[in-house]
Order: C-alpha cells, then structure tokens, then sequence
C-alpha cells in the first residue's frame, strides 16, 4: 500500500483544507453556481470529487485578491 500524501503535488492542497463550495459561498459573497462556474473556467483552484466540488479558503481569499472588474464588459467594435 502506498502512501497518498508522498504522491501528492506540491501545489496541492492537504484533504483537511478542503471546503465545499457552498462553504466557500459563505466566505466570499459569491453563490455556489459562481464559484463552480469559475472552477469549470480554471480562475479559482477546485477539484470536483464525485458529483461535489472543493476548493480551499486559501484559494477562495487569493480569488478575492484579484483586481476583478464585476459587471458588463464592454464590447469592442468591429474595424
């Protein structure tokens, strides 16, 4: 039997830091929808387990550290 923690990336989280997203929901101000939808789109560090996505509350405060413009973008126009 091998040991899972010596396979495990650097850069990856311990099993203990892990919160689900509607955890994450709570800390941030986000919905759970959003934040799976920034999972999906790779702008927040998650990984889906099963059916259930997790993610790390550090990963949710680096999220929220990011100079993020909420709202419509604006469109560029055809040249």
């Amino acid at each position: 039997m091998t040991d899972l923690g010596s396979q495990r990336n650097s850069d990856q989280p311990n099993l203990k830091d892990l919160i689900t997203l509607e955890e994450a929901a709570r800390l941030s101000g986000f919905t759970d929808r959003h934040l799976r939808h920034l999972a999906i789109k790779n702008e927040i560090w998650a990984i889906k387990l099963g059916r259930n996505w997790f993610t790390t509350a550090q990963a949710v405060k680096e999220y929220l550290a990011k100079g993020r413009k909420p709202g419509p973008k604006p469109k560029n126009p055809i040249k």
